[in-house]
Protein backbone atom coordinates (compact mmCIF):
# COMPACT_ATOMS: atom_id res chain seq x y z
CA UNK A 1 0.00 0.00 0.00
CA UNK A 2 0.89 3.08 -0.51
CA UNK A 3 2.48 5.78 2.01
CA UNK A 4 -0.10 7.79 3.75
CA UNK A 5 -1.37 10.94 4.15
CA UNK A 6 -1.71 13.06 6.95
CA UNK A 7 -4.77 15.29 7.31
CA UNK A 8 -7.77 16.79 9.31
CA UNK A 9 -11.07 16.23 8.49
CA UNK A 10 -14.53 16.36 10.28
CA UNK A 11 -18.06 14.99 10.00
CA UNK A 12 -19.15 16.57 6.57
CA UNK A 13 -20.61 15.65 3.52
CA UNK A 14 -21.39 17.57 0.60
CA UNK A 15 -25.29 18.60 0.14
CA UNK A 16 -25.16 17.72 -3.57
CA UNK A 17 -23.88 14.20 -2.89
CA UNK A 18 -26.25 11.06 -2.87
CA UNK A 19 -24.87 8.72 0.05
CA UNK A 20 -23.19 5.31 -1.63
CA UNK A 21 -22.79 3.67 1.60
CA UNK A 22 -26.28 2.65 3.23
CA UNK A 23 -26.29 2.78 7.08
CA UNK A 24 -25.56 -0.84 7.40
CA UNK A 25 -22.61 -0.62 5.47
CA UNK A 26 -21.36 2.10 7.42
CA UNK A 27 -21.81 0.92 10.49
CA UNK A 28 -19.60 -2.33 9.26
CA UNK A 29 -17.06 -0.14 8.32
CA UNK A 30 -16.97 1.97 11.56
CA UNK A 31 -16.92 -1.64 13.51
CA UNK A 32 -14.35 -2.70 11.46
CA UNK A 33 -12.19 0.54 12.15
CA UNK A 34 -12.44 0.49 15.87
CA UNK A 35 -11.83 -3.50 15.85
CA UNK A 36 -8.45 -2.84 13.86
CA UNK A 37 -7.22 -0.24 16.63
CA UNK A 38 -7.88 -2.42 19.31
CA UNK A 39 -6.93 -5.95 17.80
CA UNK A 40 -3.38 -4.19 18.33
CA UNK A 41 -3.45 -2.96 21.90
CA UNK A 42 -5.07 -5.67 23.29
CA UNK A 43 -3.23 -8.22 21.16
CA UNK A 44 -6.81 -10.10 19.40
CA UNK A 45 -7.81 -10.42 15.68
CA UNK A 46 -10.23 -8.78 14.24
CA UNK A 47 -13.34 -10.42 14.21
CA UNK A 48 -14.09 -12.69 11.20
CA UNK A 49 -16.48 -11.78 8.24
CA UNK A 50 -16.87 -11.80 4.19
CA UNK A 51 -17.50 -8.13 3.24
CA UNK A 52 -19.97 -7.09 0.43
CA UNK A 53 -18.37 -7.00 -2.97
CA UNK A 54 -19.34 -3.02 -2.78
CA UNK A 55 -16.87 -2.93 0.21
CA UNK A 56 -14.06 -4.96 -1.44
CA UNK A 57 -14.04 -2.66 -4.31
CA UNK A 58 -10.77 -0.59 -4.21
CA UNK A 59 -10.80 2.79 -2.90
CA UNK A 60 -8.95 5.34 -1.34
CA UNK A 61 -9.89 6.06 2.45
CA UNK A 62 -8.98 8.46 5.27
CA UNK A 63 -9.95 7.61 9.45
CA UNK A 64 -9.87 10.20 11.55
CA UNK A 65 -10.03 9.73 15.25
CA UNK A 66 -11.31 12.06 17.97
CA UNK A 67 -10.86 11.94 21.70
CA UNK A 68 -12.99 14.51 24.19
CA UNK A 69 -14.09 16.09 20.86
CA UNK A 70 -10.29 17.16 19.80
CA UNK A 71 -8.42 15.90 16.32
CA UNK A 72 -6.17 13.03 17.68
CA UNK A 73 -5.49 11.60 14.36
CA UNK A 74 -6.02 11.52 10.84
CA UNK A 75 -4.01 9.30 8.48
CA UNK A 76 -5.36 7.58 4.95
CA UNK A 77 -4.53 6.19 1.56
CA UNK A 78 -5.72 8.64 -1.72
CA UNK A 79 -5.54 6.04 -3.86
CA UNK A 80 -7.47 3.22 -4.52
CA UNK A 81 -5.01 0.30 -4.58
CA UNK A 82 -6.54 -1.98 -1.57
CA UNK A 83 -9.99 -3.31 -1.16
CA UNK A 84 -12.46 -1.18 0.83
CA UNK A 85 -12.63 -2.95 3.84
CA UNK A 86 -8.72 -3.38 4.47
CA UNK A 87 -8.15 0.39 3.37
CA UNK A 88 -10.15 1.37 6.01
CA UNK A 89 -8.51 -1.12 8.14
CA UNK A 90 -4.71 0.20 7.63
CA UNK A 91 -5.62 3.80 8.02
CA UNK A 92 -7.63 3.15 11.14
CA UNK A 93 -4.70 1.73 12.56
CA UNK A 94 -1.87 4.43 10.96
CA UNK A 95 -4.54 7.21 12.23
CA UNK A 96 -3.78 5.38 16.07
CA UNK A 97 -0.82 4.68 15.87
CA UNK A 98 1.52 6.35 13.10
CA UNK A 99 0.50 10.05 12.83
CA UNK A 100 3.17 11.93 13.56
CA UNK A 101 1.46 14.78 15.15
CA UNK A 102 0.24 13.15 18.04
CA UNK A 103 1.69 10.44 20.21
CA UNK A 104 0.24 7.00 19.68
CA UNK A 105 -3.54 5.77 21.12
CA UNK A 106 -3.04 3.45 24.35
CA UNK A 107 -5.88 1.19 25.45
CA UNK A 108 -8.01 3.37 27.72
CA UNK A 109 -8.06 5.91 25.56
CA UNK A 110 -8.41 3.98 22.03
CA UNK A 111 -11.61 1.97 23.97
CA UNK A 112 -13.31 5.52 23.87
CA UNK A 113 -12.51 7.22 20.46
CA UNK A 114 -14.38 8.42 18.09
CA UNK A 115 -13.71 7.44 14.19
CA UNK A 116 -14.82 9.67 11.19
CA UNK A 117 -14.34 7.98 7.86
CA UNK A 118 -14.02 9.77 4.63
CA UNK A 119 -14.73 7.36 1.22
CA UNK A 120 -12.60 8.57 -1.60
CA UNK A 121 -14.10 8.55 -4.82
CA UNK A 122 -11.22 7.87 -7.97
CA UNK A 123 -8.79 10.78 -8.49
CA UNK A 124 -9.65 12.33 -11.54
CA UNK A 125 -7.93 15.28 -13.15
CA UNK A 126 -9.63 18.50 -13.02
CA UNK A 127 -9.38 22.58 -14.46
CA UNK A 128 -8.92 24.65 -11.74
CA UNK A 129 -11.75 27.18 -12.26
CA UNK A 130 -14.03 23.55 -11.82
CA UNK A 131 -13.23 22.97 -8.18
CA UNK A 132 -15.84 23.57 -6.04
CA UNK A 133 -15.03 24.16 -2.15
CA UNK A 134 -17.05 21.92 0.19
CA UNK A 135 -17.23 18.90 -2.74
CA UNK A 136 -13.71 18.46 -4.61
CA UNK A 137 -10.73 17.28 -2.14
CA UNK A 138 -7.25 18.36 -4.16
CA UNK A 139 -4.54 16.45 -4.88
CA UNK A 140 -1.24 18.34 -6.10
CA UNK A 141 1.63 16.86 -7.16
CA UNK A 142 4.93 17.84 -8.88
CA UNK A 143 7.92 15.35 -9.45
CA UNK A 144 8.26 13.48 -5.90
CA UNK A 145 6.18 15.92 -3.71
CA UNK A 146 2.49 15.61 -3.54
CA UNK A 147 -0.09 17.26 -1.11
CA UNK A 148 -4.11 15.96 0.14
CA UNK A 149 -6.51 17.92 1.63
CA UNK A 150 -9.67 16.44 1.98
CA UNK A 151 -12.97 18.00 0.48
CA UNK A 152 -13.98 19.34 4.44
CA UNK A 153 -11.18 21.16 5.44
CA UNK A 154 -11.74 24.19 3.56
CA UNK A 155 -15.11 24.85 4.50
CA UNK A 156 -13.54 24.35 8.44
CA UNK A 157 -11.34 27.35 7.63
CA UNK A 158 -13.32 29.58 5.16
CA UNK A 159 -11.27 29.30 2.36
CA UNK A 160 -12.09 30.84 -1.22
CA UNK A 161 -10.81 28.70 -4.49
CA UNK A 162 -7.90 30.32 -4.74
CA UNK A 163 -6.56 29.76 -0.44
CA UNK A 164 -7.87 26.46 -1.22
CA UNK A 165 -5.50 25.20 -4.01
CA UNK A 166 -2.73 27.44 -2.72
CA UNK A 167 -3.13 25.55 0.52
CA UNK A 168 -2.81 22.01 -1.61
CA UNK A 169 0.48 23.01 -2.91
CA UNK A 170 1.54 24.21 0.37
CA UNK A 171 0.80 21.03 2.00
CA UNK A 172 2.82 19.05 -0.86
CA UNK A 173 5.99 21.12 0.07
CA UNK A 174 5.22 23.29 -2.87
CA UNK A 175 5.07 27.29 -3.84
CA UNK A 176 2.25 28.40 -3.00
CA UNK A 177 1.26 29.34 -6.44
CA UNK A 178 2.50 25.75 -8.31
CA UNK A 179 -1.20 25.47 -9.14
CA UNK A 180 -0.13 27.71 -11.91
CA UNK A 181 3.00 26.77 -12.83
CA UNK A 182 2.21 23.40 -14.25
CA UNK A 183 2.25 21.16 -10.86
CA UNK A 184 -0.43 18.23 -11.54
CA UNK A 185 -4.04 18.94 -9.81
CA UNK A 186 -6.25 15.93 -9.27
CA UNK A 187 -9.53 15.94 -7.63
CA UNK A 188 -11.69 13.86 -5.43
CA UNK A 189 -15.12 13.70 -3.55
CA UNK A 190 -15.71 11.86 -0.16
CA UNK A 191 -18.55 10.34 1.20
CA UNK A 192 -18.02 11.05 5.29
CA UNK A 193 -19.72 9.55 8.15
CA UNK A 194 -18.87 8.67 11.71
CA UNK A 195 -19.87 7.60 15.37
CA UNK A 196 -21.11 10.83 15.73
CA UNK A 197 -23.53 10.16 12.67
CA UNK A 198 -23.99 5.92 13.24
CA UNK A 199 -24.72 3.68 16.63
CA UNK A 200 -21.68 1.36 16.50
Amino acid sequence: MSPPFEDSSSPLTHPGLQPEYTPQERQFLLQIAHEAILSVLEGSEVSSFTPAPHLAEPRGAFATLYSNGKLRGCVGFPTAIAPLYRAVMDASRAAAFDDPRFVPLRLAEAREVQVSLSILSPLRPILTEAVEVGRHGLVISEGPRRGLLLPQVPVEHGWDRITFLEQTCLKAGLSRDAWREGAKIEAFTAEVFGDRDCSV
